[in-house]
């Protein structure tokens, strides 16, 4: 199948403002890509690109005082597979793990291990090492925490989603990926376009999505303890430790987000969207 995928962000600044963007779609979707997803503004200014330390493809610009609008429209070619269950996949030890694996055992800005390491052992010991623990523990954030868009918050950390048992989807990525790394799974955040394809209505707002990938069994693995399903057409923009690392922008001065939307429609031979999209939606589960 081929996915419509796309952005608008409309920022109003009182002065001139540099800002960060991670907005490209991933490396390794790039054979994939139809209709490149090149950033536009409006109105123009100059655009620079580098890779951050994880390989994400990021930009810089500064925007102008005044509204600016930040814009993409993309094609992608996609399997039209759900997300690999394999149940076989093991846990490996820490002696057998890579070392590009071990920072993603670690405590980081979002995910405090330390904090919820007794809690973490006390819930999923008794599990099977390897895919099953994952699954067990994707199964209880997902049960854990209730979804509410209304009490987002860019600050809540993995032990305050805990305890306040309410989130968004980055803090079911958050919480899960914690207690991976409290048991000794490298676990890392990923953030991206995920539509409706393949669910039944009725449909969500229309947002860029957070899940995590986990490693066992020698590679890297998509769990979603916020859908706790497998999903079709998942596009992968960035990844990292957590949320902090894959921020869809960065900005350094006072702004306001004034209009943001995303789309990620199924489209036909003819180029038509599959009659499936979402309602569109001002993001509230990213941005920092």
């Amino acid at each position: 199948m081929k996915i419509k995928v796309g952005y608008e962000l409309v920022y109003e600044c009182p002065q001139p403002t540099p800002m960060l963007l991670m907005l490209n779609i991933h490396y390794t979707r790039a054979s994939d890509i139809v209709v490149p997803d090149h950033l536009v503004t409006e109105p123009p200014v100059p655009i620079t690109a580098y890779r951050d330390g994880f390989g994400n493809w990021c930009s810089r610009i500064t925007a102008p005082k005044g509204v600016t609008r930040i814009s993409t429209t993309a094609v992608v070619r996609d399997s039209g597979k759900p997300d690999l269950v394999v149940p076989e996949a093991r846990q490996h030890t820490l002696e057998e793990l890579p070392e590009e694996a071990l920072v993603f055992l670690l405590a980081s800005r979002y995910c405090e291990t330390e904090l919820l390491s007794d809690v973490a052992w006390k819930l999923f010991s008794g599990t099977k090492p390897g895919w099953d623990r994952v699954q067990a523990i994707c199964d209880f954030v997902h049960e854990h925490i209730k979804f509410d868009y209304m009490q987002a918050r860019a600050t809540r950390t993995a032990f305050e989603a805990y305890n306040e048992g309410v989130g968004v989807c980055r803090d079911y990525a958050h919480l899960a990926i914690t207690f991976c790394r409290c048991m000794n799974i490298p676990a890392r955040y990923c953030t991206g376009y995920l539509g409706d394809i393949g669910v039944p209505p009725p449909y969500g707002v229309m947002d860029f999505a957070g899940w995590f990938e986990a490693y066992l069994g020698g590679q890297w693995y998509t769990f979603d303890a916020r859908n706790n399903t497998p999903r079709i057409g998942r596009v992968l923009i960035a990844r990292g430790r957590d949320a902090v690392d894959v921020a869809i922008s960065t900005t350094f001065g006072p702004n306001t987000l004034t209009g943001f939307t995303v789309w990620t429609d199924e489209i036909t031979s003819d180029g038509k969207p599959v009659p499936l999209a979402s309602p569109p939606g001002r993001h509230l589960g990213e941005q920092q």
